[in-house]
């Protein structure tokens, strides 16, 4: 089984560019499917709908989400074909597997006001670290980035003076995102404390968010905890703040102000439409807001 995981993982590095975290994700789910098939003296090659089927059972069980066991699935699903495509098995035992139902939670969005908030928070924080902090939130939420975009960001992002920055986002796909002139004003700033952050044997780094970390960039788990200790400070609940919501954020704020959804589609990166289309809900609020308030009947009914 072992060695069948690693083939597949191998395949989605060298075929489709996944990046690291994506291979760490498949493992783990892999290895605990691994694990159930070995329980019940299952090959995977052997491996038939009846024991997919009682994996995501027992994941169900176990009270998993979901939308966490759909996320297992997908991956159960790219292994077995894989399988089946190479000859280590004779069929592929996800084909007749129903995903878990789930619904579509609406994404938590903070109010432009509470954006406001917290990134005058962030400015009021004193030295180097107010500053990075700064930076990284009006990067954040002009542009939309993922975290993993965010921290990983190269130095050459903010050596250049154009509206916009180069991403490289899932699979290695480069985007164009845009980049507003507060927050092109808060990277120039960093630029100047940017070496108080550098490792400290005095080697440059090709990162713009340097840090001592082993991965040699800012973490996306410090930058989630640096986000929570603000948003204490701002008055905000810490629950709500996440780098993930100020993603949200970003879309739903761009949509409620008249963009297009293809438009945002682009800018995310999101490959599907389809995964864009969470921000309609704001679209509808707005309709029924002006619908409310410019209707005439709507407009007699309250008189």
């Amino acid at each position: 089984m072992s060695r069948h995981i690693e083939a597949f993982l191998e395949m989605l590095v060298v075929e489709r560019g996944a990046a690291r975290n994506t291979i760490l994700a498949y493992r783990r789910d892999l290895q605990d499917y691994a694990a159930f098939l070995n329980r019940r003296g299952t090959a995977p090659g052997q491996a038939a709908s009846e024991d997919v089927s009682a994996y995501l059972s027992g994941l169900a069980a176990d009270g998993m989400k979901a939308s966490t066991a759909a996320r297992k699935l997908s991956a159960l699903r790219q292994f077995h074909r894989f399988l089946y495509a190479e000859g280590f098995a004779d069929r592929d035992a996800t084909a007749n597997v129903d995903a878990p139902r789930r619904g579509r939670p609406l994404p938590k969005v903070l109010t432009e006001a509470e954006v406001d908030i917290l990134l005058e928070a962030a400015r009021a924080e004193p030295g180097p670290e107010g500053v990075r902090l700064t930076c990284l939130l009006e990067v954040l939420y002009a542009t939309g980035l993922r975290v993993s975009e965010l921290v990983t960001l190269p130095l050459s992002a903010a050596r250049r003076e154009e509206p916009f920055l180069t991403v490289r986002g899932k699979g290695g796909k480069e985007r164009l995102v845009p980049l507003s002139a507060p927050a092109r004003d808060a990277m120039r700033l960093y630029r100047d404390w940017r070496k108080v952050f550098l490792p400290g044997d005095g080697a440059e780094s090709p990162f713009l968010f340097p840090s001592r970390s082993q991965e040699g960039h800012l973490t996306r788990q410090r930058f989630g905890q640096m986000l929570k200790e603000l948003a204490l400070k701002a008055g905000l609940d810490p629950a709500k703040v996440s780098p993930h919501v100020l993603r949200h954020a970003f879309a739903g704020h761009l949509v409620a102000h008249g963009a297009d959804l293809r438009a945002v589609q682009q800018m995310l990166g999101h490959a599907d439409i389809s995964t864009t289309q969470i921000y309609t809900h704001v679209l509808n609020e707005r309709l029924a807001s002006l619908v409310s308030e410019k209707h005439p009947l709507a407009k007699r009914s309250r008189d």
